[in-house]
């Protein structure tokens, strides 16, 4: 920059007073500074000290495109920020939407489990059961046919006990017959 604009010892001095004082109190060196400015251009805008050279203008000219392209590069990051911030936004939709039909599945999961768990306890329950009715059967059955031996034994005994009746009867006749 200093190979574009001549610098006398006068501005440099001019600038650093500028930047010494306050800017609520304009100096005398602050208007020196801008009238010695406004001196070197011409009514078109352009330095009288850039025309001869011409590259001045050409470096005004990157300056503006390199200032464009950087409000160009700010608004596509602020579009990006805001892009970014819109999809991180649906992403937390979508994820809020997946999680909520976890949650419904892990319900519906869990109230078949409680499902499936009643019935094997209900199966245990019954297999307790029907092994608690089964010995309970197989004690019936052995009683029973404790029980049938028992009338067989009391048939027998009843027929032997009117056999004996019998006789006894008969033999009673007898006795009385003789002792007659």
């Amino acid at each position: 920059m200093s190979s574009y604009y001549p610098r006398t010892k006068d501005l440099t001095r001019t600038r650093k007073s500028v930047t010494d004082s306050p800017p609520s109190s304009p100096s005398y060196t602050d208007k020196n500074y801008r009238h010695e400015r406004l001196s070197r251009y011409d009514s078109s805008g352009e330095s009288a000290t850039e025309k001869p050279i011409g590259r001045t203008s050409s470096y005004t000219r990157r300056e503006t495109r390199l200032a464009a392209m950087n409000r160009q590069e700010q608004d596509s990051t602020a579009k990006d920020y805001k892009k970014m911030y819109a999809e991180a936004l649906q992403e937390n939709e979508r994820l809020k939407s997946r999680l909520q039909d976890s949650k419904q599945e892990l319900v519906k999961i869990r109230s078949q489990l409680e499902k499936i768990t009643q019935r094997h306890d209900r199966i245990s329950e019954r297999s307790t059961v029907l092994e608690s009715e089964k010995r309970e059967k197989q004690a019936l059955e052995k009683r029973v046919s404790d029980m049938e031996d028992e009338l067989k034994v009391l048939t027998e005994l009843k027929s032997d006990n009117q056999r004996l009746k019998d006789e006894n009867g008969a033999l009673i006749r007898v006795i009385s017959k003789l002792s007659k």
